[in-house]
């Protein structure tokens, strides 16, 4: 079985931004249910289709497979909940982990994450200066969730 094993965190400043150079993602979802989500993603010129379950504590099935682009695009086009995710990803290594950054566009412009992926819910691992409050367990970050409820129509942050 698939399982990923992810922390996030929001950031405190822009040091991270001389680290690493973007990548433009599209991404929407079939289904955006909380007990499993089913969400199509194009990646520069490259898809997958990505099926999550549940998140227990920071972790949860993960299934992803290659789909064609033109397929990806289309689903995005016309099938997708909207609005669909328009964000630009920035990874950055420190050690033996990568920290990817999201940096959201359209209906989320203004928020910012970053993520960790890790080997088990209690690995130890250094931060970054510029990383800020942990959002793990905050369901408003899920992306999933920002399709439903947009960061820019958030009342309070």
């Amino acid at each position: 079985m698939g399982q990923e094993i992810e922390r996030k965190f929001l950031l405190k400043n822009d040091g991270w931004r001389a680290l690493a150079q973007g990548t433009l993602y599209r991404q929407g979802y079939l289904n955006s249910a909380k007990e499993r989500t089913v969400r199509i993603r194009s990646i520069g010129e490259r898809a997958f289709l990505t099926i999550k379950g549940i998140t227990t504590g920071a972790t949860r099935a993960e299934y992803e497979y290659p789909i064609p682009l033109e397929d990806c695009n289309a689903m995005l086009d016309t099938l997708a909940e909207k609005p669909v995710i328009e964000k630009k990803r920035y990874k950055i290594r420190q050690g033996d982990l990568t920290w990817e950054i999201d940096e959201f566009f359209g209906d989320n412009a203004g928020l910012i994450v970053a993520e960790v992926e890790l080997q088990s819910e209690d690995q130890a691992f250094g931060k970054p200066e510029w990383l800020g409050a942990e959002v793990t367990a905050d369901p408003r970050y899920f992306n999933s969730n920002l399709v439903k409820h947009p960061y820019t129509k958030w009342q309070t942050r």
